[in-house]
């Protein structure tokens, strides 16, 4: 799947009409901003793109192309994160199932040390962030009350907010087991969130948008070129209380808030 591809899958299932907050409005001080981490304010994805890349070119399994092994990959890491949670240590759970699971064989210690290689490119990359992802949060964070709100292995996400150099612009961090609609509902009770004036911002339709809108709230979709694939879902359409806006880039924020 090329990138464009990726792009068709992410994108709503409506037109433009339907996103109902006009362009030139801009909310007023005092929203509440959930915003995502992984892959809407730095790159991440392509890091694990990149190690699967590898991970297939190592196996090159005689009996199946790279499409199926990356299929039967997509199917580990399922499993996987149904047991374990996200994060790195999952990653390379599924690694090894899939490569033992392809090969009909355990893997050896040379082989485990390699696989895991793979993914320890993965924790040793610095934060890249995404552009003017910084200078958009100083001013955000002026008028507005921000809340990093992402999934995963908690040690390794507020890591990587620590070296982002961005955890001043936010006022708490929730790093989820899972980012679904009862999550979002018990986030805004205990944050005492006005879902009227709340908002979730990220890249992924399946954890960020669809579920904040089934709890009620707005949401902006920026589109990410790389979204993990099992991220992907067909974007729903707001109700008629909510808005829904798809911004081509993190900075636009500005325009909005």
């Amino acid at each position: 799947m090329n990138a464009s591809e990726s792009v068709a899958l992410l994108r709503p299932a409506y037109n433009d009409s339907v996103v109902n907050l006009p362009k030139p409005s801009r909310q007023n001080p005092g929203n509440t901003l959930l915003i995502d981490a992984d892959d809407t304010l730095w790159e991440n994805n392509i890091y694990f793109e990149r190690a699967i890349a590898a991970f297939i070119s190592y196996l090159a399994h005689q009996a199946h192309t790279p499409a199926q092994i990356r299929e039967h990959l997509n199917h580990c890491e399922h499993a996987t994160i149904a047991a374990h949670g996200y994060g790195l240590r999952s990653f390379r759970r599924s690694l090894v199932s899939c490569f033992e699971e392809l090969s009909g064989t355990t893997v050896t210690d040379d082989q485990y040390r390699r696989i895991l290689s793979f993914a320890d490119c993965i924790a040793e990359h610095e934060i890249e962030l995404l552009p003017r992802v910084a200078e958009t949060l100083e001013e955000l964070s002026a008028r507005h009350r921000l809340i990093l709100v992402t999934k995963g292995d908690p040690a390794e996400q507020t890591g990587k907010l620590e070296r982002s150099g961005l955890a001043p612009h936010f006022t708490a961090v929730e790093v989820l087991p899972e980012k679904h609609h009862e999550a979002y509902l018990a986030l805004a009770a205990h944050h005492r969130c006005d879902a009227a004036r709340t908002w979730m911002i990220g890249n992924s339709p399946r954890s960020d948008i669809n579920p904040a809108l089934r709890a009620g709230l707005h949401a902006i979709f920026i589109p990410h070129s790389f979204t993990w694939v099992l991220e992907h879902e067909v974007v729903a359409a707001p109700s008629s209380e909510q808005h829904l806006l798809e911004l081509e880039n993190f900075s636009q924020l500005l325009h909005h808030f």
